[in-house]
């Protein structure tokens, strides 16, 4: 990390599709977004407004059509597929509203997964994981395959897994989406509760402007910009 970076620094970032056409299809447009370390941004907007194109190219699961994406300082376009792989699995934890747990293993493996990628011994990694399979409530659960969790706990160990590679900035796509009320609410105490003992960086997508407010700043995308949340 650059000394004196922010975590994560977007400037002029755009995206667009090509349509059945052959004509552009503007869904980002010209975003500027900075995250300071700590901080907690949430992103609210309509179906279809472009916020899971705009997390994913934040956390470098895409690349814009133009402009940047920094993280920790560093430029994310600069890089080869290689390199920004390990960049992102290092530096980025994703939440999604899905939880993509690997179904042959167990919660304890996967969260192991990103850490034995980066290079972590079979031993730091195991210890990490069961520390934070712990800190997310879920630690007598370690040897449980996902069939064997609920969907609360297939989402905490999705948290667990998010973090094991301490990352600059956690990212989440709606992750209570596919959880009932009372569920939803223990799993969002849990991400700010996470979040303000680690001191990390957050971006959340939702359409929930109860735990959007949570965050320290709300931002509305509409018509591929960023704006802020309207008052009153």
């Amino acid at each position: 990390m650059t000394d004196g970076a922010p975590p994560l620094e977007a400037v002029a970032l755009e995206k667009r599709f090509t349509g059945g056409d052959g004509r552009d299809i503007p869904v980002i447009q010209g975003i500027d977004l900075r995250v300071e370390a700590g901080e907690a941004v949430s992103i609210i907007g309509a179906s279809g407004a472009g916020k899971s194109t705009l997390l994913h190219l934040l956390g470098a699961l895409d690349r814009p059509s133009s402009g940047t994406v920094r993280l920790g300082g560093r430029a994310v376009a600069e890089l080869a597929d290689p390199e920004l792989a390990e960049l992102r699995n290092r530096h980025v934890g994703f939440v999604f509203q899905f939880h993509h747990l690997l179904r042959e293993f167990t919660a304890l493996e996967n969260v192991m997964m990103p850490a034995l990628v980066a290079g972590s011994s079979k031993a730091e990694a195991r210890d990490r994981a069961r520390e934070l399979l712990d800190a997310v409530g879920v630690a007598h659960r370690e040897t449980h395959k996902p069939r064997q969790l609920s969907g609360g706990e297939q989402q905490r160990v999705a948290v667990a897994r998010a973090l094991v590679n301490r990352p600059l900035v956690l990212l989440a796509d709606e992750p209570s989406g596919n959880l009932d009320n009372e569920t939803s609410g223990l799993l969002h105490d849990l991400l700010f509760e996470i979040r303000r003992q680690r001191a990390l960086s957050m971006v959340l997508v939702t359409h929930n402007l109860t735990l959007a407010r949570r965050a320290g700043r709300v931002l509305s995308l509409e018509r591929g910009g960023l704006h802020p949340e309207p008052s009153g």
